[in-house]
């Protein structure tokens, strides 16, 4: 019979890995991503194999099949990044995005400032896919505006934060909402329907805030708003037809079409709208001397599957209809298949096993296991410093109590963004609190306490529990 080792010596190779992200997020930064973090997983994950295969006598071929069987369980996510990536890059190309945001612009009133802000940044978040993005681009500029309109950096950053990160958390163009549902086995759109239970009225409540404060702050200036969207309207083509795309993605989603299916869809009607509305810009993408189809061919496959820059005159809003495609899903893509190897060895070593066995112990019902995975799950972004991997460690972690107490998976997929993706950029020192303060220029401690949104999504997960509301059973 083979021994499992406890749970101390389980902890080494998580605190190797905490070390070398420690390390590498103060040498590389924002940077980290691009190899470092991966490189990271894979020294750990060798820890790991190390000491199960000299001290515990396990064969080299059941880490191997295990990592396998980890990387294979991942295929469909990697495929959904890959459209999401040509997806994203069409729907911003194509005027899709553009139009979005022109039109919800036109909705601010300065009364209703930072609520208009929040749902502004979850609209571009749920559209984009990226919080990161929304944050960087439309939410730089409405720093801008708030600023003029009196409001306190901490204020505008949290409505801004708030509403990034419901849209990325809601978004089946999101990665990490993508590697939550992959890493439990949980079917995308299933994970977010079911996320909607714990997120719709944690928004509600951060928008309430928003306007009430609001609504007893003096009117400011709105001019910038003005400006930002004549730079939109002078780049695309703005017109309520493209509206188009969005309501068919819409109407897939609620027949519960597949999620590849509904990607690819989009992805396709999207690139058929840039050829309508947005000719000129394909064109300019291509770079091509001549104008003809063929370079209006080679401008849509390069949003397809690259990066894409194009010029306004405006440093944000250049950066915000800038787009990566396919190509730019590669380092997450990386990220995973190396996280997958580091979760391979600490199953098949039995290291996760003995962690978890710590956890179970205190499980007496599911408010307790709730309980558990959110306190884990903040616990991991303050320790490995990175949403990514700790989603991936979570879901490995929680996957098998869970399946034992008799849960569906989407009851862990749930949990783990409510206790990780959400609470990763409130963590000063977590490649996702570093980034945002540096975008926007306000402190991780300042922004803190207004970030509404992302304090009650981990204390609501746990309300709901404790009710008990549509906590699914395994048939």
């Amino acid at each position: 019979m083979k021994r499992i080792p406890s749970p101390i010596v389980s902890l080494i190779p998580v605190l190797v890995l905490t070390a070398l992200l420690v390390a590498t997020i103060r040498t590389f930064s924002t940077d980290a991503l691009d190899g470092a973090s991966q490189v990271s997983l894979l020294i750990a994950s060798a820890v790991c194999i190390f000491i199960g295969m000299i001290f515990y006598k396990i064969e080299w071929k059941d880490f191997e099949f295990a990592i396998i069987n980890n990387i294979t369980g991942v295929t469909q996510a990697i495929l959904i990044l890959l459209i999401i990536g040509a997806l994203s890059g069409a729907w911003m190309v194509s005027g899709v995005v553009p139009t979005l945001i022109f039109y919800g612009m036109k909705v601010i009133h300065p009364s209703y400032f930072l609520a208009s802000t929040c749902i502004i940044c979850a609209l571009v978040s749920i559209m984009t896919g990226s919080s990161w993005t929304t944050i960087a681009t439309i939410g730089i500029a409405l720093m801008g505006i708030g600023r003029a309109q009196g409001f306190s950096e901490g204020w505008i950053a949290g409505a801004i934060i708030s509403g990034a990160y419901f849209g990325d958390k809601v978004s089946p163009l999101s990665d990490t909402t993508v590697l939550a549902a992959s890493v439990t086995e949980t079917p995308l759109f299933k994970h977010i329907r079911y996320m909607m239970i714990t997120t719709v009225p944690s928004i509600i409540i951060a928008l309430i805030i928003f306007v009430v404060y609001g609504i007893t702050h003096p009117i400011g200036d709105t001019s910038s708003i003005a400006e930002f969207n004549a730079m939109l309207a002078e780049k695309f083509n703005i017109t309520p037809w493209l509206l188009i795309v969005p309501i068919i993605t819409g109407v897939m989603i609620a027949r519960k079409m597949p999620s590849l299916v509904t990607l690819f869809v989009s992805a396709a009607s999207a690139g058929i709208c840039a050829l309508i509305f947005q000719p000129e810009l394909l064109h300019e993408i291509s770079s091509e001397v001549t104008t003809g189809t063929q370079s209006l061919y080679k401008g849509l496959m390069m949003t397809f599957y690259g990066g894409t820059s194009l010029e306004t005159g405006n440093a944000s809003v250049n950066e915000l209809i800038a787009t990566r495609g396919m190509a730019g899903m590669l380092n997450t893509i990386w990220l995973i298949i190396c996280a997958m190897c580091f979760g391979g060895a600490m199953t098949a070593s039995g290291m996760i096993g003995s962690l978890t066995s710590i956890f179970v112990r205190a499980i007496k019902r599911t408010v307790s296991l709730v309980t558990s995975t959110v306190l884990t799950g903040i616990s991991l972004n303050l320790i490995t410093a990175d949403q990514y991997i700790s989603i991936i460690l979570t879901g490995n972690m929680f996957s098998d109590i869970y399946k034992k107490e008799g849960y569906e998976s989407c009851l862990l997929s749930r949990t783990t963004e409510d206790s990780v993706t959400v609470t990763s950029v409130l963590i000063p020192w977590n490649t996702c609190g570093m980034t945002q303060a540096t975008i926007l220029n306000v402190a991780t401690l300042t922004y803190l306490p207004y970030c509404f949104f992302n304090l009650i999504s981990p204390v609501m997960s746990i309300i709901v529990a404790a009710i008990g509301y549509k906590i699914r059973r395994i048939k």
